[in-house]
């Protein structure tokens, strides 16, 4: 490892490091759901009216852009969090967030301004990338690292619940608006109100955000980017892989599945969002114990059993949401909560803790981005894509189910890392 000096500010409470922390996920994931919820209306007014399917195809193209561009974001990012401090890097990337959103929700469609709204859309979608890209790592990591040792699993399960929250949150206001507004009215400016909210949401968390501690600086030595490729990509794929589940798991099912069930069951868009909002409540509840149940249990046991559920069940699963009545619909749905819920809940501990710390804002940012922007990006486009191809509508389920299988294996390394230190401690 290259020579650094690491420096760190006092911590402050935790309840006010949680809710600094928080706040932005809440923000990111917030506009991220409400983009894929919405899709089918964004499609519309962003889109020539020509072809219904080729507009929801072409929505869920820019909404990959926006994940694509988080690998560029988390190193970015990444590289202020460990080099100026993880406040300043959270800061940032919150501000980044706010004002695309809002932008998104005045911007005019394609009646108006023809081929430039695609492309606005484009960048703005792609700011917003970058933003989510750093910011997510960059607050779990601070929340873990300012976490009594007893509690740092259950400090990554909040961080990860508020970034359900904010899926939440979307998902709720797009029920509320599909059972208030008619349908027409709905596509036609409905849709924007959410990302009118951003701003609001984004300068609350500048305001939190002010007066937090930085935690560790790496004040020294070559670009952290160049630390962690040079010493570390081996961890840096391991995380990778161990967020598959995350990536395509979450993606599918608690956003892209919104979509999938007005076009293929017919579903309403007020049937989608309720069913998809009671889940999602649900799913942050098994979140959040995930995280506690790691502090005593330890995180590689309950993701072992939550990813191989999924490699069993996610194509039954899917079987069963083809033509199923509302109840079945919430069955099939909160079961797949239990079984991400578990896993992710559980994960955010395990992968801060086996980081290098003096880069670990850079190193998580890449590794969790990499997978999350390149293969979680493209999920909601490959799942539309294969349904098409293949006329299966349970294609969904064959991609949630070999890639839970590919995170059950990449667990394995970490399992022996922690066994290892078990037996140096005890040697």
């Amino acid at each position: 490892m290259s020579n650094v000096a690491l420096t760190s500010s006092k911590p402050s409470s935790l309840p006010k490091v949680v809710a600094a922390g928080a706040i932005g996920n809440i923000l990111e994931w917030f506009d991220f759901a409400v983009y894929g919820y919405f899709a089918v209306f964004i499609g519309q007014a962003f889109f020539p009216q020509s072809d219904p399917v080729a507009q929801v195809i072409g929505a869920f193209g820019i909404f990959a852009i926006g994940y694509l561009a988080r690998p560029i974001g988390g190193i970015l990012i990444g590289h202020f969090g460990d080099r100026y401090g993880r406040k300043f890097a959270m800061t940032l990337s919150v501000g980044a967030m706010a004002i695309p959103t809002f932008l998104i929700g005045i911007l005019p469609g394609y009646a108006a301004i023809g081929i430039a709204a695609p492309i606005l859309l484009t960048v703005l979608r792609t700011v917003q990338g970058l933003s989510l890209g750093g910011e997510y790592t960059t607050s779990m990591i601070f929340m873990v690292e300012h976490a009594p040792p007893h509690r740092r699993n259950l400090a990554g399960a909040t961080a990860a619940s508020g970034a359900i929250l904010g899926i939440l949150l979307g998902s709720a206001t797009g029920a509320l608006l599909a059972a208030i507004m008619p349908k027409d009215m709905l596509a036609s400016w409905g849709w924007r109100i959410p990302f009118l909210f951003g701003l609001v949401i984004g300068l609350m968390g500048v305001v939190l955000r002010r007066h937090l501690p930085d935690g560790e600086v790496n004040q020294e030595g070559s670009a952290p980017l160049v630390q962690v490729l040079r010493h570390h990509p081996w961890p840096v794929l391991q995380v990778a892989l161990l967020c598959l589940v995350n990536a395509v798991g979450f993606q599918l099912v608690f956003v892209y599945l919104v979509s999938w069930l007005q076009l293929v069951d017919g579903i309403s868009p007020a049937v989608a969002f309720e069913v998809n909002t009671t889940s999602m409540a649900f799913f942050l509840a098994v979140t959040f114990m995930s995280g506690a149940l790691a502090d005593r249990i330890g995180n590689i046991p309950i993701m072992a059993v939550s990813s191989a559920g999924l490699v069993v069940l996610a194509i039954p699963l899917f079987t069963l949401l083809v033509g199923a009545s509302h109840g079945t619909i919430l069955i099939a749905q909160m079961t797949f909560g239990v079984l991400l819920g578990l896993y992710i809940g559980a994960q955010p501990g395990l992968i801060v803790m086996h980081s290098p710390k003096a880069v670990r804002c850079t190193a998580l940012a890449i590794g969790y981005n990499l997978t999350l922007g390149l293969i979680g990006g493209l999920s909601p486009l490959t799942a539309q894509w294969l349904i098409h191809r293949l006329d299966d509508a349970v294609a969904p389920g064959y991609m949630i189910a070999v890639l839970a299988a590919v995170s059950f294996v990449a667990l394995y390394p970490f399992y022996k890392r922690e066994k290892a230190s078990k037996i140096a401690l005890m040697s």
